[in-house]
């Protein structure tokens, strides 16, 4: 593995303000290598570097994680919709083992990609779904669903909220200010928080859009 990235990878959890084992920050680092790896053939993101995947990946994907464990409402399941190369489920489910988390992709490679990190990881608070999210039925419903670059807000809630519990909440995660969308959100939809996010090393706006029934 390569120590600068882990070093980054140290760097940047203490900068959010998060306290991960030396073992978690290990295991987010061989992800990162398996990312890198397979992109090589299954172009699994734009991004090539794994400097870069640092901050543009795995640090934004964990800078949702205090609003997983908040207070009384700690979420204990959690779908990633639109999974891709498991952002930000497979950092989320190191950094935070007690929460079960399934990953919800429909491009075969990709889930193929998902489910090699989660056995080489041996990640037992991970499952993946190879599927269409709007088609998938499952026995369990999730207190949480997020998503990074899955969709509109309107298309978000539409597609995936019949996969939350009563009282569950939508998390998606955007760029700038998403006003247009919050305003075209289906009628018995609204948000609750917009929370901007300080993501260490990445140059650009970052948010949550957190989404629950009016």
């Amino acid at each position: 593995m390569n120590q600068t990235v882990l070093e980054q990878i140290h760097g940047g959890i203490r900068r959010l303000g998060l306290d991960l084992s030396a073992a978690s920050e290990e295991t987010l680092g061989t992800y990162l290598s398996l990312l890198a790896k397979w992109n090589r053939t299954y172009n699994l993101t734009a991004v090539r570097e794994e400097s870069a995947m640092v901050s543009q990946h795995l640090l934004d994907s964990l800078a949702v994680l205090p609003y997983l464990q908040s207070n009384s409402s700690a979420a204990q399941s959690l779908a990633d919709v639109g999974s891709g190369g498991g952002l930000p489920g497979i950092p989320l489910a190191i950094a935070y083992p007690q929460i079960r988390v399934e990953l919800i992709e429909a491009s075969h490679k990709k889930a193929s990609f998902l489910e090699q990190v989660r056995i080489e990881l041996k990640l037992q608070n991970v499952s993946v779904h190879c599927g269409r999210v709007e088609a998938y039925k499952p026995m369990y419903r999730f207190d949480v669903l997020i998503s990074r670059a899955f969709s509109s807000l309107a298309d978000f809630v539409q597609l995936a909220a019949h996969l939350l519990v009563p009282g569950g909440r939508l998390l998606a995660m955007k760029g700038v200010h998403p006003q247009e969308e919050i305003e075209h959100l289906p009628p018995g939809w609204c948000v609750s928080q917009s929370i901007p996010l300080n993501v260490p090393e990445l140059n650009a706006q970052r948010g949550l859009i957190v989404i629950e029934r009016a």
